[in-house]
């Protein structure tokens, strides 16, 4: 299940699944879009939950970045478990999309204290 855990004005903290994968990266995608084309600006995708993420996981995390890119905004990863950041920067994803240690890191300044948990699941009934 992907949750938003946090809007507020054009930002966006999405907490992804523990999997990450095949079978779900497209629809986390798809709905991520969504969100962009509703006005969100920073998407910060909160990995803290991720045990498993395969290729089609990270491809979908640099077209959303991409995404992010071509609508002036940014894409921030953040709780990224150690196997994977280590994976991240053997890519050289660190690069194009560094890994942020928190949410509240990557929230980068943005008052969070203002932002509530909405609990609002973007999986569809």
């Amino acid at each position: 299940m992907l949750r938003v855990r946090v809007r507020h004005a054009d930002t966006t903290v999405v907490r992804l699944p523990s999997e990450v994968d095949h079978e779900n990266a497209s629809d986390i995608g798809a709905r991520c879009q969504e969100l962009i084309e509703e006005g969100c600006a920073t998407l910060v995708l909160d990995a803290s939950d991720v045990q498993y993420l395969d290729s089609s996981g990270v491809s979908m995390i640099v077209a959303l970045s991409s995404a992010l890119d071509s609508h002036a905004g940014a894409l921030r990863l953040a709780a990224l478990g150690d196997h994977y950041q280590q994976v991240w920067r053997i890519l050289g994803l660190d690069t194009l999309l560094p890994v942020f240690p928190t949410v509240g890191a990557a929230l980068d300044g943005h008052d969070a204290r203002a932002c509530a948990d909405t609990g609002e699941s973007l999986d569809r009934a």
